[in-house]
């Protein structure tokens, strides 16, 4: 790839549960966590077909990533974003993915903290 493209696809505070944390109790059950995704991909075709199979069916997306964060257990947000980031690549014909985990309410005094990776085809 020459180029990123500046087109994308997004997924905004999606709310997915799973275990995560470093010790307990945050690990003894799952908690909700906020995941943003930006999926970078070149959406000049479904632009003029108005096809859904010429660009990433974000409904399916989601729904991948709230079972994925179900089934795996993180000690960190950081390890949680690589992993997801490299499944969206695995899966869909993007060019690069940007995926921010969040946890809400996690340190006082915050809304919530998280990290974002970055990652290109």
């Amino acid at each position: 790839m020459d180029t990123l493209t500046s087109d994308s696809i997004i997924i905004t505070d999606l709310i997915a549960s799973g275990i995560i944390g470093v010790k307990h109790p945050e690990r003894d059950n799952p908690q909700d966590l906020l995941i943003n995704i930006t999926l970078f991909k070149d959406l000049h075709l479904v632009g003029e077909t108005d096809d859904i199979t010429d660009t990433v069916n974000y409904s399916s997306a989601a729904k991948m990533l709230i079972a994925e964060v179900s089934s795996c257990a993180y000690h960190t947000v950081e390890a949680l974003a690589g992993h997801l980031s490299q499944l969206l690549l695995d899966t869909y014909a993007i060019d690069a993915v940007r995926v921010r985990v969040e946890k809400p309410k996690k340190v006082s005094q915050t809304t919530r903290v998280g990290a974002e990776v970055f990652r290109i085809r």
